[in-house]
């Protein structure tokens, strides 16, 4: 049995590999100068007959014989053991001795180092570079071209590190030291995908499959660019996008606390602060805001009052004007000016109709300014009246009012508090405004405003970008042509590899077969020897002269007797031809048994399988 557990032949002629002495051993391309495929070869089996079919003996059950004595096994000498050597008690008076402490073992020496090869640095960046070293060892004068393409790797790589590195400590604002480790990580994922991208291309000669090949290479790579190139323009533009970012954080900042101080805080803020107000004021007044304590007395008096008032005021003009008409009509002052004035001066008829007029003016005044007086009276009757019916209220006014104190005065702070936390968020959301997206917008606008600046970071960004490009675009340019001398050392590599697998496929079929037959060919023996079992019990008893024991050929085994029963004519065949390739489960005289261990097979049937 083999490492793998299956079952192993040693074939007469073999060579083993492991053997210094073989010359076959040290030749890894034995295979393909010297390939034959393992199986059955139609032609051999035809030529081998006597191999190919052994006829299978019959076997009849022996009857039993008498038991043979068991052999004793010989009696095995025990050696004499070894006297215990005599054990002397020590006086008891002596102290007990400690037990010696362990000697820790010495350190061995380390193996000294195996001097490394001449050439290993550069060997090493040329698989960096996408060789392959089993590879590159046959071809070694191909070992320039992939260091060449090492440092191009790198150079994209290291790019790509001071990106993010910048990317995450402008941008995203991450401590250096968090910053630095990520941008490492980032710079080996990009060189192993441009490796990837560069030595999974070979060369060519057709236009299509070289196309085939670099445009979907390129497109990833232009991808990687521009994500890569972006941070970098963004730091060689820095001062001018952080003062573009300030004043636009500033214009925003004003606009945003615009709204906030017509914002719904602000609302809930000026809600909370009257409520409070007028609890205040009701707790110190008992008089609850929006609604009055006079009674119904009291209006009605001081609606009379104002009514009377605004009267006399009213028919005090009319005496004014009457005295003046009047005034006008004796002397004549103010003719011309004064309305219905004749101008005539003296007594006569028109100044007795503006005396008249006059008297019955005054008259009117008087009776409206005792209405007046009776008004009051009634109103500081109302008020008397009233005032013991509104104490009782205004003190339960003020009780309820300092109720309700403590719980507008905790609905005060809690709107004061939202609206201070809605300005504090916004001006801090405005000064932290400084991220990539921020600092992108700022490039775009100040690109806008100054078309020279616009194309410097097209200009910069351009240039970063053919550098993240830089492998592939060198590996497309360099794979037209013949295949190169690592390539096509490649491909005779593979071919190699591929026979290697198909031998060993062939072998393992073969192993299989070999043992399916080998099944096969036990099973029918055993069922030949049952059925030979069943026709000699179910035979009738030979006469007692007559002897239907078979005897026993040259060869050692039973020949058939006449008289004795034959094999019924439904068993099967004796002879089994044995499967093409495989040797036969009832070797010929002189071969190995089949029930015998497989490491004991004859060197014919090893070669055979």
């Amino acid at each position: 049995m083999d490492s793998q557990g299956r079952i192993a032949f040693d074939v007469d002629g073999q060579t083993d590999p492991s053997d210094p002495a073989d010359p076959t051993a040290e030749d890894p391309f034995i295979f393909v100068r010297d390939y034959t495929p393992t199986g059955s070869d139609p032609a051999q089996a035809a030529s081998e007959p006597a191999a190919a079919t052994t006829p299978i003996e019959p076997v009849v059950p022996t009857r039993p014989a008498a038991p043979e004595p068991a052999v004793e096994p010989a009696p095995v000498v025990a050696e004499p053991a070894a006297e215990p050597a005599p054990v002397v008690a020590e006086p008891a008076s002596e102290a007990p001795v400690a037990a010696p402490k362990p000697v820790k073992p010495r350190k061995q020496p380390r193996p000294p180092r195996a001097p490394r090869p001449q050439g290993w640095f550069w060997r090493r960046l040329a698989i960096l570079g996408g060789a392959d070293g089993a590879i590159l060892d046959r071809v070694p004068s191909e070992q320039p071209r992939f260091v060449q393409m090492f440092f191009v790797l790198a150079g994209t790589a290291l790019v790509s590190a001071l990106s993010m590195l910048f990317a995450l400590t402008t941008g995203v604002q991450v401590l250096v030291w968090i910053a630095v480790p990520l941008a490492v990580v980032w710079a080996l994922l990009i060189f192993n995908l441009d490796r990837f991208l560069t030595s999974t291309m070979r060369s060519t000669r057709s236009v299509w499959r070289l196309l085939g090949l670099a445009i979907p290479r390129v497109l990833m790579a232009a991808i990687i660019g521009f994500v890569v190139a972006e941070p970098i323009v963004l730091q060689a533009f820095h001062n001018d996008i952080a003062r573009e970012v300030t004043a636009t954080n500033l214009v925003q900042a004003q606009s945003d606390q615009k709204a906030v101080t017509s914002g719904p805080e602000k609302k809930a803020l000026d809600a909370a602060s009257q409520r409070l107000a007028d609890l205040q004021n009701q707790a110190s007044t008992g008089i609850v805001k929006g609604t009055s304590s006079d009674s119904a007395s009291q209006k009605a008096a001081q609606d009379t009052v104002t009514k009377i008032t605004a009267q006399m005021a009213d028919q005090q003009k009319v005496i004014d004007q009457a005295r003046a008409l009047y005034q006008c009509e004796l002397t004549g002052e103010g003719a011309g000016t004064v309305p219905g004035c004749t101008g005539v001066q003296g007594d006569g008829a028109s100044s007795d109709a503006a005396k008249s007029q006059l008297d019955q003016a005054q008259q009117t005044y008087d009776a409206l300014a005792a209405q007046l007086r009776q008004a009051n009276t009634d109103l500081e009757s109302a008020d008397a009246s009233s005032k013991s019916a509104t104490s009782a209220s205004e003190a339960q006014n003020r009780q309820q009012a300092k109720d309700q104190l403590p719980a507008a005065e905790q609905a005060y702070r809690t709107a004061l508090d939202a609206y201070n936390a809605r300005a504090a968020e916004v001006a801090g959301t405005n000064a932290g405004a400084v991220g990539l997206l921020s600092q992108i917008s700022a490039l775009d606008r100040l690109s806008a405003k100054e078309p020279v600046l616009g194309f410097a970071h097209w200009l910069i960004a351009a240039l970063f970008f053919m550098i993240e490009l830089l492998p592939v675009i060198v590996k497309v340019l360099t794979s037209w042509g013949d295949p190169s001398l690592y390539e096509k050392a490649e491909a005779i590599a593979k071919q190699v590899e591929l026979d290697r697998v198909t031998s060993k496929g062939y072998r393992d079929r073969a192993a299989i077969i070999a043992e399916e037959a080998k099944d096969r060919a036990f099973a029918d023996a055993h069922e030949a020897e049952v059925a030979a079992a069943s026709v000699a019990e179910s035979a009738p008893a030979p006469d007692a002269g007559l002897s239907t024991a078979p005897a026993a050929s040259d060869d050692g085994t039973r020949s058939h007797v006449p008289g004795a029963p034959s094999a019924p004519s439904g068993a099967p065949s004796w002879p089994v031809p044995a499967h093409p390739g495989v040797a036969s489960a009832h070797p010929a005289p002189g071969s190995a048994h089949p029930t015998a261990p497989v490491g004991h097979a004859s060197p014919a049937e090893a070669a055979r399988v």
